[in-house]
């Protein structure tokens, strides 16, 4: 019995992602770029990604 998957693009490196079910919102790292991504919409399997900005800590060196 196959297993159902989503796809959807890395932002970044353009590479193809497929991963199992994911819902809005949820977050994943591209395994080429190691980018953390946002999962902003899911649509007939296929995932729209988002960039997640990394805020660095500034601490104070």
């Amino acid at each position: 019995m196959p297993t159902a998957t989503f796809t959807g693009t890395c932002p970044e490196c353009e590479t193809d992602l497929t991963v199992p079910p994911i819902v809005q919102g949820e977050t994943l790292s591209c395994p080429e770029c190691m980018l953390t991504l946002r999962v902003e919409d899911v649509q007939e399997g296929r995932l729209s990604l988002q960039m997640v900005e990394v805020q660095l800590r500034d601490w104070g060196q």
